[in-house]
């Protein structure tokens, strides 16, 4: 029943937020080319939970993909009064002992001595009250220097405790800049958070709107799309998340970093869907959390009011929520067919679980690259298209999908499949494949009738037959035009 109310309230509100995110350029600044490495700030309230500590050691294996600005310890919801950067540089110590193992299967891995540089903390203060005069910290003006820094790339803040040190560094932009100059800087924002861990979040979102913020908002995570990265959810994948599944794969026999990955208390990384879609997988755009990927799939609307202080969630001193005030970036449901549950499921967490197979055994390859040689590893396989990325073509027109010159590093056979994301494109019908899509790298489709412009996303998934199987895609976005 909740989630029948969600899903209507999101209907009503939608042509009102797309009006508000037209009037911000939202849209069209997420469509603008972004190139060079990504730059990253994590914001950690490490020791809370160990899950922020797993999450810290899974987004270390995939360092070499972004730049990394910053590693910042924060307070939260679940530990106001506390911050640990040596808990961050702990795991970095660790880190440091396998990174020249790693850069023997990918480039780039940033050293021990520059990721250093790059720990600051923020206040022991718990949300809005470290914000204001004389509240700044180490964390938050080096927020302010990196947004500052001569280079137009967004800057995306991956939030997994409070967002105390980033309102900190918004409170003082807005003191010491020009207007004109400070809204530059908040342009560059990329900001995901886990929920919302203090009130300074829902305050950013309130006096920042033009702000891209992606959230399940609310401190009631019931609701929170974040929560498909490994709660065991009817059709999901529950071994690969399993306690003796991370022994086997990542704890032991993994070399120091390995080692260091802690048991799970609540749940296993709760906080790495805030980087997984920033991975290169050639499934996620960062710029356009609607297509759906990794890290899962969001839609840009104003929420309705949901009060998280009930049930189990009640507690005396979390904040009130407030009802938000603009459209942002938010839960979205996909529909899967489970094959070998014979049934359909619907859902926004399924964004992310859908894919969970693929992103632990990307784990667990990674995790073999910290001991082992080039040899003894597996390594993604690298899927390619016949055509463009885009093509258009009209209403009842038969096209292929080609997946011709597709190769894997390792000289391993590979499989094809095909399918459509229909939540991804404005056509919302389901596209009959004739043949049926598995295992053809070349495949027939029949445009669908349409009386209007629509898109279609098309997604080829490449997966190599090494140990464990790695999966790499390709989207294709196919225009089709009314005859």
């Amino acid at each position: 029943m909740a989630i029948k109310l969600f899903k209507n309230s999101r209907v009503r509100v939608r042509w009102a937020a797309l009006a508000v995110g037209l009037s911000l350029g939202l849209f069209s600044r997420c469509s603008a080319q972004v190139t060079g490495k990504l730059r990253v700030i994590v914001l950690t309230d490490i020791e809370a939970d160990p899950d922020d500590t797993q999450s810290l050691i899974r987004f270390l294996l995939y360092s070499n993909q972004w730049r990394v600005e910053g590693l910042i310890a924060t307070t939260s919801i679940h530990q106001q009064h506390r911050v640990a950067p040596e808990s961050i540089l702990k795991v970095l110590a660790a880190y440091k002992k396998i990174q020249p193992n790693l850069l023997l299967h990918e480039k780039g891995f940033p050293t021990y001595d520059e990721l250093r540089l790059k720990v600051k903390h923020g206040l022991a203060v718990y949300g809005m009250q470290g914000v204001g005069e004389g509240k700044h910290s180490e964390g938050s003006d080096w927020i302010v220097k990196v947004l500052d820094a001569p280079d137009d790339r967004p800057v995306w803040v991956t939030v997994w405790g409070g967002t105390t040190t980033l309102a900190q560094a918004l409170w003082t932009i807005r003191q010491t800049k020009r207007p004109a100059e400070a809204e530059r800087l908040y342009k560059k924002l990329r900001v995901y958070t886990i929920s919302d861990q203090d009130d300074s979040g829902p305050w950013i979102r309130r006096n920042f709107p033009s702000i891209f913020y992606i959230v399940s908002p609310g401190y009631n995570y019931t609701y929170a799309t974040w929560l498909g990265m490994s709660f065991p959810y009817p059709g999901s994948n529950k071994d690969i998340v399993s306690n003796a599944w991370l022994a086997s794969n990542i704890q032991q026999g993994h070399g120091p970093l390995g080692a260091a990955y802690p048991d799970v208390a609540y749940g296993m990384e709760g906080d790495t869907p805030s980087f997984l879609g920033l991975i290169d997988n050639g499934l996620d755009d960062p710029e356009h959390p609607n297509y759906g990927g990794w890290g899962g799939r969001y839609e840009y609307y104003l929420p309705g009011f949901r009060d998280s202080n009930v049930g189990m969630f009640k507690r005396e001193n979390w904040p009130a929520d407030e009802p938000e005030t603009r459209a942002i970036w938010t839960n979205a449901d996909d529909s899967v067919y489970v094959a070998t549950d014979k049934t359909g499921y619907t859902g926004n967490q399924l964004t992310i679980w859908r894919w969970r197979t693929a992103v632990q055994n990307d784990f667990a390859a990674r995790m073999a690259w910290t001991t082992k040689s080039f040899g003894a590893c597996n390594h993604p396989p690298v899927p390619a298209l016949a055509h463009a990325d885009h093509l258009t073509v009209h209403s009842g027109e038969t096209f292929h999908l080609n997946a011709a010159g597709s190769s894997d590093p390792d000289g391993d056979s590979l499989s094809y499949l095909w399918f459509q994301y229909p939540e991804a494109g404005t056509y919302k019908g389901i596209v009959s494949f004739r043949p049926y899509a598995s295992n053809l790298y070349d495949l027939p489709v029949t445009a669908p009738v349409v009386d209007s412009v629509q898109t279609i996303h098309f997604i080829l998934a490449v997966t190599d037959k090494g140990t464990p199987p790695l999966t790499r895609y390709k989207r294709v976005i196919v225009t089709v035009l009314p005859r």
